[in-house]
């Protein structure tokens, strides 16, 4: 196994009976980079996410976690820490008495940790109340810090952003992007696209079992064909006119009466994008703002997982 890889996966497959969880999966995870792992419901992600956590084991295939090779039987290897399908917490004891619970029962001691996997995830003001009164998001937070309890060097996650308000979220970024610069490798699932462009260097997307993509985020934008995008300049009727004499560009009807008469709304890969805002500048026209009005992961995401049924 290459040693700059935190989990090597090679023609992974699951079986529940007769539904096919996982069919020929592979998957490469580098140290010290956060990995984004997202598909449909029911593409396999939570079953991938078990085999790494060692809650399941694969009925075909060849895994390495940390360097150590994956069986045919139940194993957790060290060094491996997570939740998937939420955190399981103990409801009537306090935040600290669930963490102290865990580090006993892992042999760290009540103390070990505790107050400084409270205080990362930003729940050291409410340590001693009682989970059963914690929402969702503060359950998110209080799973993450059982996780940091052991210092994992692969730290998999299952919708870790799942009911965070945007100070939480801010919070859990910071943690999971300084265990990366760390040199931790980070797996995580998410429906939310644009917490895995925030966060992940890599991304894994899964439909019906299989990986239809895996590769870094830019690759994956720079394969993306044509998106719309939101242009704001100081002059929108010139830049109407502009994006109407560029080759590539098309504007979208409609998108003054959705967005606004200041916004000119066009369609257009990045070379052809490139061009048009060349000509808007060489115009003396200001540029406010330009966006996509659907990220490149997202117009991947719909792309690659699309069913027949939806019109593939």
């Amino acid at each position: 196994m290459d040693a700059s890889l935190a989990v090597r996966a090679r023609g992974i497959a699951k079986y529940f009976g007769d539904v096919v969880a996982l069919d020929g999966v592979d998957l490469d995870v580098t140290q010290g980079r956060i990995h984004g792992l997202v598909g449909p419901n029911g593409a396999g992600k939570t079953t991938l996410l078990g085999l790494l956590l060692g809650l399941a084991v694969a009925d075909a295939g060849d895994l390495e976690i940390l360097g150590v090779p994956i069986g045919r039987t139940l194993a957790a290897v060290d060094g491996v820490a997570g939740f998937v399908d939420g955190p399981g917490l103990y409801p009537t004891l306090t935040a600290r008495q669930n963490l102290a619970a865990l580090a006993a029962l892992r042999g760290g001691g009540p103390a070990a940790g505790i107050e400084g996997a409270l205080a990362e995830v930003g729940l050291a003001e409410v340590a001693d109340d009682r989970v059963r009164g914690f929402s969702l998001g503060m359950r998110q937070r209080l799973g993450l810090a059982a996780a940091l309890l052991t210092r994992p060097r692969l730290l998999v996650l299952d919708e870790p952003a799942n009911g965070l308000d945007p100070a939480g979220k801010r919070d859990v970024h910071g943690v999971l992007d300084r265990l990366a610069a760390a040199g931790t490798a980070v797996v995580l699932s998410s429906h939310r696209m644009d917490d895995v462009e925030a966060l992940c260097s890599e991304v894994t997307i899964l439909a019906t079992g299989r990986v239809v993509f895996c590769g870094p985020l830019a690759k994956l934008a720079a394969e993306s064909r044509e998106l719309e995008y939101r242009l704001v300049t100081s002059d929108p009727a010139a830049a109407r006119r502009l994006a109407a004499g560029t080759d590539g560009v098309r504007l979208v009807e409609g998108g003054a009466a959705r967005y606004g008469d200041a916004v000119v709304v066009v369609r257009a890969a990045v070379p052809a994008l490139d061009e048009l805002v060349a000509g808007v500048v060489r115009s003396g026209i200001a540029v406010r703002e330009l966006a996509p009005l659907v990220s490149p992961l997202e117009s991947a995401f719909l792309a690659l997982t699309e069913s027949p049924e939806a019109g593939r």
